[in-house]
Formats: structure tokens, C-alpha cells, sequence
């Protein structure tokens, strides 16, 4: 996963990175530590295929042992993102390290684990001697490779069926394998394209499961899904990509503190026009969302329902869904409505 990048030093004693027009990332002096280094770093990325734009100038930040969702419709650049910042593809222009090191460096391959999107490893093979393998192929000390690899099947649910062939896996099987490919040699930073598409929802919570472990460990996980509901539960912050752009990053727990409060009165028509003084409101059928209401002002929103003779069924928490959001700032960027698929395929060059 590598291509090249020019490095210089800067001022402070650090290196750094430039691209085509001359601007430059620094790289932090020998005495940052790794942890205070971003897990990835773009600046105004944008990769051309002849006339075709298919990422316009990504600029973001990834930290260190979160985990980032990486969003956007079809054909916003997400998957030539992923090549770039994997080194499987150059930039046309800008600028991006990756664990601190230039976009493409080939040391620092071992520390990344990638599951791609649409992958197959030969069937006559065996679960363990995939893993094996990619042992050989990621270059891990041999005498690592067992304790690895069955850490690796352990922590995928393929422990049992670690000597069957891969031809007699299901897809979901096969979709867990390859995690455990992914997460072979304990990368730091690891890079998860639709890691659930094909599970059900047992394996969706294993892999949530297993997400929260490399969290838990330090690990950055930088996650690719078009499963909304998904990200919301597993992710730190995400970042929602459109014609190739960041436009927006939000932290999850954002959407929890725009929340509100949902009620259900009966026996008050003038219940919208009383909670109308406590925020903006909504009807959710047969449901009064009251948004951006701070939960000590909830018991006088309750009280004041009833002193107009209202009937209080039940009082919910409410809060904005990650979808939500997501609709609401494609739907106001320009162009969001059209699928520029195309301008994802390399094939595609004119």
C-alpha cells in the first residue's frame, strides 16, 4: 500500500510533506509523542481520472484511538479516499500522513489493517492458512503467526472452523475472516470498508464487539458503511464526505445533546402552542417533540401540560438520528442529489 512522497525538515526539527503546489504538512518534531500525532491527516487531497473529479479536496483529521465514520452517497469519493490514504492509488494534489508517516510509506504498512469492501481468498484454502498467508505477506515475525492467528480466529467467531475450507463458508463467514485478516499483527490504525454488509444481526453486534475491544486498546478504527444506524452506535465522530468534500464532522454525541424530549398528551388542543415556549416542536403522529430542551426544564414543560388540562401519557427522550443529520446536509449541499458513481471507477478515464 504505498506510493512515494517527498519529505524536507522544517523549523521545528520535524519533516514534512508538500504536494504539487507547494504546501506542506509538517510532520511534529522527534519529541511528540505518537499518541499526540493524528492517526491520519489530509489537506485539499484530489485525485483526476482525465476530466473526472473524483475527490475535489478532502481536508480532515482522524485522532488516535477513535473511531471515525467515513460517510457520503455513492459516488462521493469515499472509496478513492480509502486507496489514497492506503498508498494503492496517488494523489493528483495535496497533501496527507498517515501514523505520521507520508501518504504511501512502506514501513508502514504492518501497522495498518485493511478490510476491503469486495475481497475472496481461494476456497481450497483453509481459514488458517488465509491468515497465514497474510502473516507472510504483512512480513510478521514467524513465531508470532500462531498465537496471531488464533487470537485472530478467536476474536472473529471462526475458532471452531479454523481448518475448513474457505469455499464451504457462507458470505457472512467469509466477511468474518476477512476482519480477522484485517486485524492480524495488532495494527494501530485499522480501516474497515462495510465490515457488516453481509453479517446478520448476531455478527453486526460481534463486530460492534469487536470495534469497542480495539478501542479499548488504543487502536484507530476508520470505518466505511453505509449503515447509518451502525455508525451512530460504534463511532466517536464521522465525517460526511460530498463530491469529494468534508462537509461536515460531527462528534456522536452531538446529536444527544441537540436532542429534546417526546410526550404524549391527549385532551389539550393548545398542547403545541404551550410547548412552543420551552423550543421548536414537531409532531411525530401522535407524538409532541419538543427539540433543544434542557432536561431540568422538562418537569415544567410536564406540569404546565397538565395545569391546561392536558392528559400526560408517557415522556421519552428524543434525540437527532445520525440519518437524520445525514439527510439534512446532503439535501443543502449542492449537487448531493446526483450520483456521480462514475467518478469512483479509475476504469472510467475518458
Amino acid at each position: 500500500m504505498a506510493v512515494a512522497s517527498a519529505d524536507g525538515t522544517d523549523d521545528s526539527g520535524g519533516s514534512a510533506s508538500s504536494d504539487a503546489a507547494g504546501r506542506a504538512i509538517a510532520t511534529p518534531a522527534t519529541q511528540t509523542t505518537a499518541i499526540e500525532i493524528p492517526a491520519i491527516e489530509t489537506r485539499e487531497l484530489r485525485k483526476q481520472f482525465g476530466r473526472i473529479v473524483a475527490l475535489a479536496g478532502l481536508t480532515m483529521t482522524v485522532r488516535r484511538g477513535e473511531v471515525f465514520g467515513f460517510l457520503g452517497p455513492n459516488g462521493a469519493g469515499k472509496t478513492t479516499a480509502v486507496k489514497l490514504l492506503l498508498g494503492l492509488s496517488a494523489p493528483t494534489t495535496g497533501a496527507g500522513r498517515v501514523l505520521g508517516a507520508p501518504l504511501g510509506d512502506l514501513d508502514t504498512r504492518q501497522r495498518i489493517g485493511y478490510l476491503p469492501e469486495l475481497f475472496r481468498y481461494q476456497g481450497w484454502m483453509t481459514a488458517r492458512e488465509v491468515l497465514a498467508l497474510h502473516c507472510e505477506l504483512a512480513r510478521l515475525p514467524r513465531s508470532s503467526w500462531p498465537a496471531g492467528i488464533d487470537e485472530a480466529l478467536t476474536l472473529v467467531g471462526l475458532a471452531d472452523r479454523s481448518n475448513d475450507r474457505v469455499e464451504t463458508f457462507s458470505k457472512g463467514m467469509q466477511q468474518r475472516l476477512g476482519l480477522g485478516v484485517a486485524l492480524l499483527g495488532r495494527p494501530e490504525l485499522i480501516v474497515l470498508d462495510e465490515p457488516t454488509s453481509a453479517l446478520d444481526p448476531v455478527g453486526r453486534q460481534d463486530v460492534r464487539a469487536i470495534i469497542g475491544a480495539l478501542r479499548a486498546r488504543g487502536a484507530t478504527v476508520f470505518l466505511n458503511s453505509h449503515l447509518l444506524t451502525e455508525v451512530e452506535r460504534v463511532c466517536d465522530r464521522v465525517a460526511i464526505v460530498d463530491r469529494g468534500r468534508v462537509v461536515a464532522e460531527l462528534r456522536m454525541a452531538e446529536l444527544v445533546e441537540e436532542g429534546g424530549v417526546r410526550v404524549l398528551v391527549t385532551g389539550l388542543p393548545a398542547a403545541g402552542a404551550i410547548a412552543g415556549r420551552f423550543g421548536p416542536i414537531r409532531r411525530d403522529g401522535e407524538w409532541l417533540v419538543v427539540d433543544s430542551i434542557a432536561d431540568d426544564k422538562v418537569p415544567a414543560l410536564v406540569a404546565e401540560l397538565v395545569a391546561g388540562g392536558g392528559a400526560v401519557h408517557a415522556v421519552v427522550p428524543a434525540h437527532h438520528t445520525l440519518e437524520e443529520r445525514f439527510l439534512s446536509l446532503l439535501g443543502a449541499a449542492p449537487g448531493a442529489a446526483q450520483d456521480a458513481a462514475p467518478s469512483e471507477n479509475p476504469e472510467a478515464r475518458p
